[in-house]
């Protein structure tokens, strides 16, 4: 097989698609261990990244899956790593040590049916609040969500871009539905594709600090470097009792995304200057809420919809251009509301904020629920 995918039009899954933008955006090692409904992504990866000069390797947990991927990273490759809910939780603590040490990766969560061992087969959307505050301490996560094997691809290398520019890992938080549904897709020549990769460094430059995205060597390049998950000053050197140099640090690493926040956010949008309702969605929901729009519409209903692509940095400006013209907002999540909060809270009393909520069996909402709340919220008006 090519080293890339060569372009043209293919009939795929989800998760393969992912790991062939994977390949084509430059990983070259993957470490992971197997889990529903991730697994695809690793067993595609142990082929793939062989043919290309990459690694893949199954780990004994996902604790040292994101270890190794760190370590990968460091050692110049671009890494990434595959879970679901569970492993996803094991991660946290190395996730903290990523945002720390400032590591560029790629963390696909590709959701179920939760907490714990849950429904391992069944779809959810319940990882949406730990992929933005799962690991503690201060810190900004950029988390992708697509709900089409189109943008299983192109979020992929959106994803290792971003990892690489803001160095910092970077989540694709995908769902059991968007992974392993089959779709038509286009893959464009890799020429052009576009390809960000880290900066390197120059002497006398420091790794974790003075520029507010420092540029990063690798293990072995023969640079002077200290890498620790403690409060470390612009050298690396740890501080661990100074209040200065940990304040310096961690406002510097949320600083970096969120003053990239509005080039960061993403959204689709469809009639939301004009709409009397409005549809706030994500990953594999927004799917009926896109038959939704076409049933309403026939019906007479001025109806809009936002779609989120990027869920943290967290896009306002779209849910506030939405509430200034919709009445109500209808929000429809495979959880017990955890993106209607944000949500309420961006549109702050403009509008009616309704949510839409199913969770367990892997059941997603309908078009026709969609369709009825709907028409209850605007006969209420």
């Amino acid at each position: 097989m090519p080293e890339y995918l060569p372009p043209g039009t293919y009939f795929m899954q989800g998760n393969k698609a992912l790991t062939e933008a994977a390949v084509t955006a430059g990983c070259r090692f993957f470490a992971g261990y197997p889990i529903t409904p991730a697994s695809e992504i690793a067993e595609h990866l142990a082929t793939r990244l062989p043919q290309v000069g990459g690694v893949m390797v199954q780990m004994e947990d996902e604790i040292a899956s994101l270890a190794s991927v760190i370590g990968a990273s460091w050692a110049g490759a671009k890494s990434m790593t595959a879970t679901s809910g569970p492993g996803f939780s094991l991660m946290q603590e190395n996730i903290g040590y990523a945002f720390m040490t400032e590591t560029p990766c790629v963390i696909v969560d590709v959701q179920r049916a939760g907490p714990s061992t849950g429904q391992a087969t069944k779809a959810g959307q319940g990882d949406v609040m730990q992929a933005r505050w799962g690991t503690h301490g201060d810190f900004a996560s950029i988390v992708l969500a697509p709900n089409s094997v189109q943008e299983m691809f192109d979020l992929t290398i959106r994803a290792f871009n971003l990892a690489e520019e803001y160095r910092t890992p970077v989540i694709l938080l995908s769902d059991e539905i968007t992974s392993h549904m089959r779709e038509q897709i286009t893959v464009p020549p890799v020429d052009q594709v576009v390809i960000r990769e880290r900066v390197p460094p120059v002497d006398g430059e420091e790794f974790f600090g003075g520029a507010l995205v420092p540029p990063m060597p690798s293990v072995g390049e023969g640079f002077n470097l200290a890498v620790t998950g403690s409060t470390h000053n612009e050298s690396g050197i740890r501080f661990t009792a100074d209040a200065k140099v940990h304040s310096t640090l961690v406002s510097r690493l949320v600083r970096k995304i969120e003053d990239a926040a509005r080039k960061l956010m993403d959204c689709e949008t469809y009639n939301v200057e004009r709409c009397d309702v409005g549809f706030v969605s994500f990953g594999c929901t927004s799917r009926a809420v896109y038959e939704a729009v076409e049933m309403l519409e026939k019906q007479g209903i001025n109806v809009g919809s936002v779609r989120l692509k990027t869920i943290w940095p967290f896009p306002e400006k779209c849910i506030h251009d939405l509430a200034e013209k919709a009445r109500v907002v209808i929000v429809p999540e495979m959880n017990l509301k955890q993106i209607f909060y944000e949500v309420q809270r961006i549109v702050n009393g403009a509008a009616e904020v309704v949510p839409v909520n199913k969770i367990g069996g892997g059941e997603m909402v309908t078009p026709e629920e969609l369709c009825f709340v709907a028409k209850e919220s605007v006969e209420k008006l």
